[in-house]
């Protein structure tokens, strides 16, 4: 693990300090790092951060918190220039998210040996961190938005998310993309199992990228005697056998991995990769964006020889990428045909989120075009 260091005080006579530094997003330490508290006012620390400067914070956490929302205001209030069209609209949008989150990335705290945060008016931090990070292992300093992020998963993890399709809850851990869009959960809990490739329950399916393991669950209840959910990320496969687990499903659904096909084949592959073919920059957003499109890739090439004979393959796809200018529809339909696959059907359905009505968001007109489709898919 990397280490970063500073002086406290003046930087003549201070003491010298050092400790691991930890990025989720794999952000490299700091080079300059410099002691803030209470005293530091929002345009220093933005104009301090915006040059690369770190921020190691040892005032109040509260006080903390307000500093990173006045520099949020801070780089929201930086110029922008319009867009040609939804392709450039989006590399825009992600360069302006990158550079919002490398200024705010420069407010930084300290986890104590044993995960607490030693800050005036802090709040208990240790679980949280626990199970974001693992057990404890010596002193680290984190980006503030970092600790924020992990304390919202902590809420997220113990609330769970409402799934009406099974009339229960799935609890996301921290860096598994939560199913807070429910379209695509429901289009997976009402597509027929019969149809010029009838799929029959009481047989086997697989759930590829698994993440909370929500569509292993409504298979499950679909009538599959038997669901292998599999996922490349272990804090997945941790997370969806603690949800199988929790919903009484552990008989039912085996969670393998880290891997996108398992061995064997199946009467039914379900697959819902990430929409956007774009590179991730963070842990959280392996579950958005897929980059080169390499899950969707996979998916298409391993399904033919992963059917059973009669077996359906059904991907779950946003056309979000298509109205960005960043797929076409003949691209995916070529992927099919040169996989050995057809089209059996395609349902649709709009989104529900809030987002899709916000005028505001530079990426409307995308998102209010939204569709996402479950393509019932079989060999050609």
């Amino acid at each position: 693990m990397p280490t970063i260091s500073w002086t406290e005080g003046d930087h003549a006579e201070g003491a010298h300090g050092a400790a691991d530094w930890h990025s989720e997003s794999g952000s490299p330490p700091p080079a300059h790092v410099v002691v803030a508290d209470d005293r530091m006012k929002a345009d220093t620390a933005y104009r301090l951060a915006r040059k690369g400067t770190a921020l190691l914070w040892r005032g109040d956490f509260h006080n903390a918190r307000q500093l990173l929302s006045a520099m949020s205001r801070r780089v929201e209030r930086e110029p922008t220039r319009p867009a040609a069209g939804p392709a450039e609209a989006f590399r825009l949008h992600r360069r302006a998210r990158a550079h919002r989150a490398r200024v705010l990335g420069k407010l930084l705290v300290t986890l104590e040996g044993d995960h607490s945060l030693a800050l005036r008016r802090a709040p208990d931090v240790r679980r949280a961190c626990a199970q974001a990070y693992g057990p404890p292992s010596g002193v680290r300093v984190v980006a503030l938005t970092e600790l924020l992020g992990v304390i919202g998963a902590r809420q997220w993890r113990a609330k769970g998310v409402e799934v009406p399709a099974l009339a229960a809850r799935v609890h996301p851990h921290y860096g598994v993309f939560s199913p807070v869009r429910g379209e695509y959960v429901d289009l997976v809990a009402r597509a027929p199992l019969d149809g010029p490739s009838p799929v029959a329950p009481g047989r086997t399916a697989f759930d590829l990228g698994t993440g909370t393991g929500v569509l292993a669950a409504v298979l499950a209840g679909r009538g599959f005697d038997r669901v292998v959910a599999t996922d490349i990320s272990p804090r997945a496969l941790d997370c969806a056998d603690d949800n199988v687990r929790a919903l009484g499903l552990a008989g039912r659904i085996d969670v393998v991995g880290p891997c996108l096909y398992p061995e064997g084949r199946a009467d039914l592959v379900v697959c819902n990769p990430p929409w956007i073919p774009a590179r991730p920059t963070s842990t959280v957003e392996q579950g958005v964006y897929d980059h080169d499109s390499g899950m969707l890739r996979g998916f298409l090439a391993g399904l033919a020889s992963h059917l059973e004979p009669g077996g359906e393959g059904w991907l779950v796809l946003s056309d979000l990428a298509e109205h960005l200018g960043l797929r076409t529809r003949r691209e995916l339909l070529s992927g099919i045909a040169a996989a050995g696959l057809r089209v059996v059907d395609r349902t649709g359905t709009k989104p529900r989120h809030p987002r899709a009505a916000d005028t505001t968001d530079p990426l409307h007109a995308a998102r209010a075009a939204e569709t996402t489709s479950l393509w019932r898919l079989s060999r050609a």
